[in-house]
C-alpha cells in the first residue's frame, strides 16, 4: 500500500511551553522533540535542518519560532509559535485550546474516533491531517 507522508504544523502561542508539553507526552511513545529553533534567513522551510538556528526568533516573532518531531509513521510535525495572526488568517469562530493539555486530549479523541473511521471505511486514510482538523473544529463548536 503507498502511504503518502505529511507535514503537519501546528500552531501554538508560547512554543517554550508546547515544547515542554510535547516532550513529556511524546517521549513516552519514542518519538524525539528538537529545542526550539528558528530560520536563519528569516523565512523557515521544512525540507532539511538546513539553516536552523537554535532558539526561538528574536523577539519571539510571531510565525517565526518552531519545535519538530516525526510520528511512528513517518510523518513530520511542527509546532509554530504564532503570537500574532497576520490580516486574513483569523477565522470567524476559531478553534482555540486553552492550554497544551487541552490541545493533546482533543488530539488523542481525534485519534481515537479516527481510528474507528479506519475501520469503517477499511483502510488507512491518507487525509488524516485534514480529518483531524474538521473533527477538533466540530468538537469546538459543539457538532
Amino acid at each position: 500500500m503507498d502511504m503518502k507522508l505529511e507535514v503537519v504544523v501546528v500552531p501554538v502561542s508560547d512554543v517554550d511551553r508546547a515544547k515542554g508539553f510535547a516532550r513529556a507526552a511524546l517521549a513516552e511513545g519514542g518519538a524525539q522533540v528538537s529545542e526550539v529553533f528558528h530560520d536563519a534567513g528569516g523565512v523557515f522551510h521544512h525540507a532539511g535542518a538546513a539553516g536552523r538556528v537554535a532558539g526561538p526568533a528574536p523577539g519571539h516573532k510571531t510565525y517565526g519560532s518552531f519545535v519538530s518531531f516525526g510520528d511512528p509513521d513517518g510523518n513530520s510535525w511542527f509546532v509554530q509559535e504564532i503570537t500574532t495572526r497576520l490580516p486574513g488568517r483569523v477565522t470567524p469562530a476559531p478553534t482555540a485550546y486553552g492550554s497544551a493539555s487541552d490541545l493533546g486530549g482533543a488530539l488523542r479523541r481525534a485519534a481515537a474516533a479516527h481510528g474507528r473511521h479506519e475501520q469503517e471505511i477499511g483502510h488507512a486514510d491518507p487525509d488524516w491531517p485534514d480529518w483531524y482538523a474538521q473533527y477538533m473544529v466540530d468538537e469546538q463548536a459543539g457538532r
